[in-house]
């Protein structure tokens, strides 16, 4: 009895919190699957840096002292630290609130393996170990790679030529973080609450500012949508930039494919409108039933995409509208519209 509550104080707390983080996400960016696979290469990581940490002492000889507090905290926020750059690299982070949840599952993953390895090890510890390790440790490793993500996504966001320095930079400094954590300046108790408590308020005040700007981003982005559209059935679409610049492109290219620009700037417009109401209704607390036409509007941009050619849709890029965070909603779309 004894062990499993030593495992529950050393293994519960990072996983409540991450279950927190996940309910807290009124939009559902991120899903169950995701979560548990963030999880998963959290976990993975904590097996590799055993791994590298165990050839490092033997190729170098370097202490536990100075491995614990100089090296590792560098390489275990490198370790979970790819997979969020991965993911934010190739536009799959799009939201902030994404980047906390995945960043806090990839720590949490790691925490759990790396808090199991040591109630294996030592399984006589007292209490007061794994009471330090699972609100102190444990919470440490889930905040600071959730901190990464999301200020890593917010820099490259406002400084999309600069990712890769904002990048190296947050790691350094939660790595500097982790590595203060590992020098035990305070009593362990004392060291654990402060963690306990300033590093999850941080992600919380962050998650939630994140939550409010999304909202009123999908509030001013349907509006912006809807005006579009009626712009574009109206009988004074010619005379705008938009009806000006696609008579333009009729003098270099073929007509059916200018009209398939249009349909295609049309149909973008549409299915973005359905994204935005899709998170508006989940925000609500509800669950849109899918369009009966959702996959064949999905399946008719793609059509047009082909249609239109990788020239055309850079000549029309100038008028695209859409954004990375719509494009991540067009993904959203698809995942309704395969069930």
């Amino acid at each position: 009895m004894t062990y499993v509550s030593d495992a529950l104080v050393a293994l519960a707390p990072v996983v409540l919190f991450l279950a927190a983080l996940a309910v807290m996400d009124t939009f559902r960016l991120v899903s169950p699957r995701t979560i548990a696979a963030a999880g998963v290469y959290g976990a993975a990581t904590a097996v590799a840096a055993f791994a590298l940490h165990g050839w490092i002492r033997g190729a170098f000889g370097v202490t536990p002292f100075v491995l614990t507090r100089y090296i590792a905290p560098f390489t275990e926020e490198a370790l979970k630290a790819g997979l969020v750059v991965g993911l934010i690299a190739t536009g799959r982070i799009v939201f902030p609130v994404e980047a906390a949840v995945l960043g806090f599952a990839i720590g949490a993953g790691f925490a759990v393996v790396e808090n199991a390895s040591y109630l294996r090890a030592m399984p006589e510890a007292a209490l007061i170990v794994w009471i330090v390790r699972g609100f102190g440790t444990g919470m440490l490793q889930g905040a600071t790679t959730a901190v990464f993500a999301m200020a890593t996504k917010a820099l490259a966001d406002t400084y999309p030529r600069r990712r890769v320095p904002a990048a190296v930079g947050m790691w350094l400094a939660v790595s500097l973080v982790h590595s203060a954590f590992n020098h035990r300046v305070l009593p362990p108790v004392a060291q654990a609450l402060v963690v306990l408590i300033v590093l999850p308020l941080v992600v919380l005040w962050v998650f939630q500012r994140s939550e409010a700007a999304t909202r009123e981003w999908i509030g001013a982005g349907m509006d912006l949508d809807l005006v579009l559209i009626d712009l574009m059935t109206s009988e004074h679409f010619e005379a705008t930039r938009f009806g000006r610049y696609l008579t333009a492109l009729r003098a270099r290219m073929p007509g059916p494919v200018v009209a398939d620009m249009f349909c295609l700037l049309r149909i973008e417009l549409e299915l973005s409108v359905q994204a935005k109401a899709l998170l508006m209704a989940r925000d609500a607390g509800m669950e849109l039933p899918i369009d009966a036409d959702l996959a064949a509007a999905l399946a008719e941009r793609e059509a047009l995409m082909r249609s239109i050619g990788r020239t055309g849709l850079l000549a029309l890029e100038p008028l695209r509208v859409t954004s990375g965070r719509d494009l991540w909603h067009q993904r959203l779309l698809h995942n309704r519209g395969a069930r």
